[in-house]
């Protein structure tokens, strides 16, 4: 079992502050020093115009742009290069699981990804200057894996294929900026149809009317359904599935057949968390380990959050932080059953 943890950011101010606040602790960072050894394994193919993809960011969430030349600034980057490491947008994106279940007040999600890419990062964002406040762990530093805003909207993402990218953002980047401009479920299906998709996901969008809306998107076409439980497959977009599906089946499966006995929302996440329940994933070094699972309460702002499986999460009242009450965890620890590295931890995280 290998030891990892998360620092949780919490940040109050403009969007250009923020980006320079954050690009002062990433200075010399190990996140930082392993990125650029990842670039050096495969080569960038970034050739995207600065206000391509200004004009891209700013149609959805204007402050992402300041808060990108804030980073910029402190890191006395290029802006070439601080969109090609934190942009989102024409950028590629690895393969992943996720699995996500909700119910009655509760979204609950499994991030399965490959250790490598995570950055042990949960961000509690509230800007003054535009934008709704946001929380929840980061991906690439300025998107979001899943979170919750001021609102009680709450997103969460499955990956579906990489087949032929198209012109638009990666999925933690729509992540983002669907959290920071929608207040409700209605709003973030509206944007979700209209942003630019690079990849094909399925985007989970859930508030406190407790609807929940799975939006199947790729480059060529969105679709839209209501459901309670997303894994990595397209259900109305089939054409756009991969051909081996055998695993997202069997974690759907398992999620649906226990729903009846779910009587509240730690039985939901102790489902997802728990290892010996079909849901939790060891496959690390296929792209599809869980890493953290996820819960969010939109009626109450609350969140749980845990890392690696079998655990108790750790809760945060976003009502109290939204209020001004800073939060006194400072990091949240847990355990993984991998000997795969993690670049804000270890050294050649490559």
């Amino acid at each position: 079992m290998k030891a990892i943890y998360s620092d949780v950011l919490q940040y109050r101010g403009t969007h250009y502050d923020f980006g320079y606040w954050q690009g002062e602790m990433l200075r010399d960072s190990l996140t930082v020093r392993n990125r650029e050894k990842q670039w050096k394994v495969r080569k960038p193919r970034f050739t995207v115009e600065e206000e391509e993809v200004k004009a891209a960011i700013t149609q959805f969430a204007p402050g992402l742009w300041d808060e990108l030349i804030g980073l910029g600034d402190a890191l006395n980057w290029s802006m070439e290069r601080t969109m090609m490491e934190f942009g989102g947008y024409r950028v590629e994106y690895e393969k992943s699981g996720c699995s996500i279940l909700t119910g009655d007040g509760y979204f609950v999600r499994n991030y399965d990804y490959q250790p490598k890419t995570y950055e042990g990062r949960y961000v509690f964002f509230q800007p003054t200057d535009q934008g709704y406040a946001t929380a929840g762990p980061s991906q690439r530093i300025t998107g979001r894996m899943d979170g919750m805003n001021e609102k009680g909207l709450v997103l969460g993402y499955n990956f579906m294929h990489r087949k032929k990218p198209g012109d638009g953002f990666i999925c933690c980047t729509i992540g983002r900026l669907i959290l920071e401009s929608c207040a409700n479920v209605t709003e973030a299906v509206a944007m979700l149809k209209e942003i630019p998709h690079r990849h094909s996901f399925s985007y989970t969008v859930f508030d406190s009317s407790g609807k929940t809306f799975i939006v199947e998107a790729s480059p060529r076409d969105v679709a839209v359904r209501e459901s309670n439980v997303c894994t990595n497959h397209f259900e109305t977009l089939t054409r756009e599935n991969r051909n081996h599906l055998t695993d997202s089946y069997q974690r759907m499966n398992a999620m649906q057949a226990r729903q009846n006995e779910i009587s509240e929302a730690y039985d939901a996440f102790r489902l997802l968390n728990d290892t010996d329940q079909g849901v939790f994933s060891k496959k690390y070094k296929n792209w599809a380990g869980t890493i953290h699972t996820s819960a969010y309460f939109p009626r109450e702002k609350k969140m749980w959050f845990a890392l690696g499986g079998d655990r108790r999460p750790i809760e945060f009242d976003f009502n109290r932080w939204l209020a001004g009450e800073d939060l006194t965890v400072v990091r949240i620890k847990g355990e993984v059953d991998t000997d795969l590295p993690f670049p804000h931890i270890d050294e050649n995280a490559r």
